[in-house]
């Protein structure tokens, strides 16, 4: 049997790469897409997949007319796309009344209008063939809020909630569609966080750790597989206790 082709958005950056690594151990055909990046970050990227030639395809996710032709060409090159992994996101954190109308509509643009980019292009392949897998990256702010995150929770909330209307549609399809909501994850974005906070924030994680990209990882294997077809509309939260809710 061919392997399944999947595509990880935001692929290249740390939560994205560990997903790759993640799914190449599962035996899928992976691509990431990302911004153009130089050589030398391909070159770490591909080193760490531990093959010769990692898939890449430069892709603003924020630019519909960018994601039909990428999609196109990556159905061209590999193959149907079965698994779509939507990791792309970016931060721009000011609070409300400071927060100038190009940071909200970045933010929009990336973490929220993408997954209608991405989606729309695999989304009927999938349900014609009888299989897909989409996996959101949600975040627990989108739970919770947080100070000074106005669009980026509202983003990530929202992201849950197409979610949840995707999964109705694609269900009687065998397409499974999931969000997961990571906690504070040791990436480049919480690296940014001022120290004395980050360390406020660990303290009040329960597990006692900040979060690591390969628990993220392991729970898009989990959800992608191709026997994981009863779980579809959910959000699964991976944040070590920070926020518990029913």
């Amino acid at each position: 049997m061919e392997k399944r082709v999947a595509v990880v958005t935001g692929g290249v950056g740390g939560l994205g790469r560990a997903i790759c690594q993640a799914l190449h151990k599962q035996e899928r055909t992976v691509v990431a897409v990302d911004l153009p990046q130089s050589d030398q970050a391909l070159d770490d990227f591909r080193q760490s997949l531990g093959q010769a030639k990692a898939e890449f395809r430069s892709l603003d996710v924020s630019d519909l007319d960018d994601c039909k032709r990428v999609f196109a060409d990556i159905e061209a090159s590999f193959g149907p796309v079965e698994i779509l992994v939507n990791a792309a996101g970016i931060t721009r954190d000011a609070s409300l009344r400071k927060m100038r109308p190009e940071d909200w509509r970045a933010v929009m643009a990336v973490d929220l209008d993408a997954l209608f980019h991405t989606c729309q292009q695999v989304i009927d392949g999938m349900m014609s063939r009888g299989f897909g897998r989409i996996i959101n990256i949600s975040s627990v702010n989108g739970q919770t809020g947080q100070f000074g995150q106005t669009n980026y929770a509202a983003a990530k909330a929202g992201v849950h909630g197409f979610t949840m209307a995707l999964a109705r549609e694609g269900a009687a399809k065998g397409v499974t569609v999931n969000s997961i909501s990571p906690g504070y994850i040791d990436t480049a974005m919480t690296r940014a966080i001022r120290p004395d906070i980050r360390e406020q924030i660990i303290a009040g994680i329960p597990v006692g750790r900040i979060g690591r990209p390969e628990d993220i990882a392991r729970t898009v294997a989990f959800l992608s597989a191709d026997d994981a077809d009863f779980i579809t509309g959910s959000n699964i939260p991976v944040n070590g206790g920070h926020f518990i809710s029913f």
